[in-house]
Order: C-alpha cells, then structure tokens, then sequence
C-alpha cells in the first residue's frame, strides 16, 4: 500500500465545550481578584503571573487529502469509540521550579492536562482515557465528570515505564492507542483526528512540525561539526498514535532487551515498522518554563470567541 500524506487546509474553527475546573484544582492554584483576573501565586520563586481568565482552548477544523476506500483501514477513518487514550501526567517538571508538577499549573484557571484532556473526552473514536498520574491527583480528573470511561496507571521511573503502565490498563478490543503528553494543552481536535487517521492506515504515526531553525552538530568542545540538512528534520510532538497490537509487541521487545527509547514510536522503530509522521501545528506547544505558559496563554487568547 502507497503511504499518502495528509495535507493540511485551514478552515472555520470549531468550538470546544469547555467543563468547569474541579472544585479541587481551584483551591490549589489560584485566587480570583476583584477585576476577574488570576493571580498565580507562590508558584515560581519570587514571581506572579497574571493572566486574564478564559475557559475555552483553540481547535481547528483540518482535512486529510486521503483519497476515498470502502474500508476503515484503507481510508484512515477512525471508527467511533475505538481508540484507548494514555494521557501521561506524571511528570516532575523540575525545569519549571514550581511547587507542583507542571502539568496541574494553572493555564487561565484551568490546570494544564485539563485542557487536552477535555479534547480527547469529547470525541466520538475515543472508548477510554487512562491518566498515568500520581494518585494523590486523580480526583482532579474525577471531578470532571465527562462522559467517558476513565482509568488510572501509576507513573513509571522513565517515559516508557509510564507508557507500559497505562498500556497495561488498556481495553483489549481497543485497535488503536493515541499516547499524549499532557503538557501539550493546545492540541487541536483536528490534528489528533489527521493523526488518528495516519495511524489507521500505517499502523504508526505521529504528529510533528518542521524544524524551522538552523541545526548544527557539535563535538564535545563545543566546535561545529556539519550543518544538518533542515529539509529533512522534524520536530515531533504528541499524540504519538499506534495499532494496541502493534504496541504490545514493540513494548515487549523493549522491554525483553532493556532497550531505551526516546520516545513513543521509538517502541515500533525496534520492530522495523515504518512511522509516519503527520504534519501538526507550531501551537502544539510543550509547556516546559514559565515563559511557555505567558506563549500558550497568548495563544489562547488570540483564539476566535
């Protein structure tokens, strides 16, 4: 079978229905102030971000350029409640120096893996959510009470020991599992649906933008070795989505041979299978610093009302 690219077309955006914050989170991570702004506090040494408040995250409408086929597979259509979601929220985000993991700061009064996770509940394909999180944070998720099946998987010491958890906890008649990083809030329904479709036709795909800077290799003094060929780069991202058989077998290679991977399709690299990657979006963004929740803030706020 030809491998077909999606292309990208942007259209109309579409609308997100927002659920309220857990009680919980609210408590935890901000204070409301008279003129209806946020105030962070005590989360960053020495700092306080302010940020106004608004509950709905940007998505947008894109299609796939895969021609027309009788079957699921051949098309890239997802069927509905078919696809397992592991939502990785375990992470001690050190980088960011905050008194809590990264992922449950507030991003315009709502904790950061809220966001994705709100995205991934209110699409048709996906059967279940499992959040691999710490368990003192379930309740947050609890809380949300979206209409679909949510599970837990305890964090690993590495990505992929988190991963394996969660997979561990997937439904056995799921045929595709979408793994994301819940540190992303801003991905887009349409882009998980391109990926989605990806996966569906070859059997791994994941989701990434073109390098746009000028990439050199360094020896260990410090000196350039050659320029990479930009051309040829890309940046990957998440959701990395990939068929539940073929993420079985991956991971029990890896893990029969204590191979350590970089990230989630790296676990069907070691089997041969090719990746596909689906162009994403450069809003996609991994909420890493402080500065990056100021750049995912902004982003929302440009996002049509």
């Amino acid at each position: 079978m030809a491998v077909l690219r999606a292309v990208s077309v942007f259209c109309a955006p579409q609308t997100l229905h927002a659920a309220p914050t857990s009680s919980r989170a609210s408590r935890l991570i901000f204070t409301s102030t008279k003129d209806s702004r946020l105030h962070f506090r005590n989360l960053f040494a020495g700092d306080k971000i302010k940020l106004r408040e608004k509950s709905r995250i940007a998505t947008f409408r894109i299609e796939s350029s895969a021609n027309a086929a009788p079957s699921n597979e051949s098309t890239g259509i997802s069927k509905e409640r078919s696809v397992s979601v592991i939502l990785l929220a375990g992470g001690k985000g050190k980088r960011m120096g905050a008194s809590m993991p990264k992922q449950y700061l507030p991003l315009i009064g709502q904790p950061i893996a809220l966001y994705s996770f709100y995205t991934f509940s209110h699409m048709s394909e996906v059967k279940e959510v499992i959040v691999v999180c710490d368990p003192s944070y379930k309740d947050i998720f609890e809380d949300t009470k979206v209409n679909v099946d949510l599970k837990f998987a305890l964090p690993g010491k590495e990505r992929q020991d988190s991963v394996y958890s969660g997979l561990q906890a997937v439904d056995m008649n799921s045929e595709l599992v979408c793994i994301h990083d819940s540190a992303r809030p801003l991905v887009s329904s349409g882009d998980i649906n391109k990926v989605l479709s990806d996966g569906w036709i070859n059997g791994a795909a994941v989701l990434g933008v073109p390098v746009k800077a000028t990439i050199k290799e360094a020896n260990s003094e410090s000196f350039v070795v050659r320029t990479l060929d930009r051309n040829t780069l890309w940046e990957m991202q998440t959701p990395q989505v990939i068929k539940a058989k073929l993420l079985r077998e991956g991971s029990e290679l890896v893990n029969r041979e204590g191979l350590e991977v970089t990230d989630d399709v790296s676990i069907v690299e070691h089997l041969k299978h090719p990746v596909y990657i689906t162009e994403g979006s450069y809003t996609n963004i991994k909420v890493t610093t402080p500065d990056d929740i100021l750049l995912a803030e902004r982003i929302l706020s440009m996002a049509p009302k």
